[in-house]
């Protein structure tokens, strides 16, 4: 199965025994971009997984997902506590964070100064720093040169840095865009990197990712898209 740009597909009637291998072949894959497989974090993106699925996703040796919707995230939470870590991956609404926060390892995407005013009061473990590495118009995350400032002005430890690359046809074109991630977070000592989805994770682990975003890989031809 294959999953377009803005396509909706919900993945039903996973195998475990499916995703396990589809795991094993990510994990090779990490490894010939030449990255310790060890060393880089597979969060399961899990948006259009409903719940009732996830255990197939734990049975797999899958350990850590991220949810795009706060109230989904608790929801799934709710049922499946224990198998996970759970990684808050969507768009951050700055009154979603005290919802957020005590059910998530860390968020990935805080890009306003709303939500620092949020964890303030509703502190989470650790975050990371949403970054306009292309200077996208209208598209969410703090421009390289605010970065400094908006580091030191949070209230909870930032640990790394994520991002979403423009669009491209090729993943090779994101490739500059990773890299520059990974330059800035050496600049401010952080040591995580969010970046790379399905199509484009090689480039990502390449230039620096500890953290990859994967969702159809790992669930192709292990059940039923709708």
């Amino acid at each position: 199965m294959s999953v377009t740009s803005g396509a909706r597909q919900s993945f039903t009637g996973l195998r475990a025994e499916r995703i396990a291998e589809n795991l094993a072949r990510v994990r090779e894959r990490i490894a010939a971009a030449g990255a310790d497989p060890a060393a880089v974090e597979i969060c399961a993106a899990i948006k259009y997984v409903a719940a009732a699925e996830l255990p197939a996703l734990a049975e797999a040796g899958i350990d850590l997902v991220g949810e795009n919707r706060a109230q989904d995230l608790l929801a799934k939470r709710s049922e499946h506590a224990g198998l996970f870590t759970w990684d808050f991956i969507g768009a951050l609404q700055s009154r979603k964070v005290r919802d957020l926060a005590g059910a998530v390892r860390l968020i990935h995407s805080v890009a306003s100064e709303s939500a620092l005013r949020r964890l303030a009061d509703h502190p989470v473990p650790e975050i990371l720093v949403e970054v306009n590495v292309a200077s996208e118009a209208g598209k969410a995350g703090i421009a390289p040169a605010e970065l400094p400032g908006f580091i030191a002005r949070a209230p909870v430890p930032v640990t790394g840095l994520m991002t979403m690359p423009p669009a491209a046809e090729r993943p090779e074109n994101s490739r500059h865009h990773f890299a520059r991630l990974a330059e800035l977070a050496a600049e401010h000592g952080l040591a995580r990197l969010s970046m790379g989805t399905t199509q484009d994770l090689e480039v990502a682990v390449a230039e620096g990712a500890t953290i990859v975003r994967l969702g159809s890989v790992l669930y192709e031809g292990a059940g039923d898209a709708s």
